[in-house]
């Protein structure tokens, strides 16, 4: 694998590009987000499509022709330093075969996002670049913690971060050190097989989830199983499952950490002999704290558990 190509700090002026490459989003949903990102100084510039509705089968943010057109001109334009999208949902598979990356090797980017954005982090790192798993700007409307946006601007000011975690009870003590790739589970499992997928030897796992019933989230690790995931990698990071099985309203995110999907996570990892660590404050919860794809982190689970970058 080639070294991974890491973006430049920004600094105060520096302008993030704010582009909608999956679902519809509402001007109403993203000012705080907006707010927030001129707070810290820098300047969001905001995508031709980015508030586009289009309507088929899903709510999209516009066409797929363009979402892929605001995603390039983010990759490319030499007026933006960062990409920030506005929220997933579902589309990022649409983009992934019409991306260019011509101008953005010359100038790489921290593309910032989670849930269906992992298909495009994956992307990016197959091209050996970084990216940040974290929160998106419409979840700033949702009253999540202060420190998950703060964190991803320290990030972004160059500082990565390290963090010590309350142990869970269904931990895999050790320690292991690697490359960290993943985020939304379903999408990890929706890209095997392809071009896109991760590759996950020697590398430290991430996977998150939200309204999945139990079936399918056996069923989406038992296909992991089944590719050879579990041979491959060093470790494993389980961050919230969230409104898992029962449809029913989850406003503070007090459930997000599913004891019955980490026994079924733990279940199928029993096995293995790597750490794994449950209850990773990153994913569709409150305190979604950002975790960097493609940065090499440390990992040591025991009384205490530290993820470190």
């Amino acid at each position: 694998m080639k070294a991974i190509i890491f973006p430049k700090s920004l600094t105060k002026g520096d302008r993030i590009a704010i582009i909608s490459p999956a679902g519809v989003v509402e001007e109403s949903q993203i000012k705080n987000g907006l707010k927030l990102i001129e707070s810290n100084g820098y300047e969001p510039v905001l995508g031709k499509y980015l508030y586009s509705k289009f309507s088929h089968g899903y709510q999209y943010a516009g066409t797929e022709k363009q979402r892929i057109s605001d995603m390039n001109w983010a990759l490319n334009s030499d007026e933006v330093s960062a990409i920030w999208t506005s929220r997933g949902g579902y589309g990022c598979q649409h983009l992934l075969g019409h991306l260019k990356l011509s101008e953005f090797r010359k100038k790489p980017k921290w593309y910032i996002g989670y849930s269906d954005n992992t298909v495009i982090q994956s992307y990016l790192l197959k091209n050996s670049f970084a990216s940040i798993h974290a929160q998106t700007i419409k979840t700033s409307s949702f009253g999540v913690s202060d420190e998950s946006y703060a964190l991803t601007f320290n990030i972004l000011k160059g500082k990565f971060p390290s963090y010590t975690i309350e142990k869970n009870p269904y931990n895999k003590l050790g320690v292991t050190e690697g490359t960290l790739i993943g985020g939304n589970l379903a999408l990890i499992y929706a890209s095997l097989g392809t071009p896109y997928t991760f590759d996950f030897r020697d590398k430290i796992l991430f996977i998150e989830d939200i309204g999945e019933k139990f079936y399918a989230l056996d069923r989406m690790m038992m296909a992991l199983e089944l590719a050879g995931v579990f041979r491959k990698i060093k470790g494993l990071i389980v961050g919230g499952m969230t409104l898992m099985e029962e449809e029913k309203e989850n406003k503070n995110y007090e459930e997000s950490f599913d004891a019955f999907s980490y026994q079924l996570i733990a279940e199928r990892i029993s096995k293995y002999t790597f750490p794994a660590v449950f209850g990773f404050p990153n994913g569709h919860i409150h305190d979604n704290r950002p975790l960097i794809i493609g940065a090499n982190i440390s990992m040591e689970v025991g009384e205490e558990v530290k993820v470190s970058f």
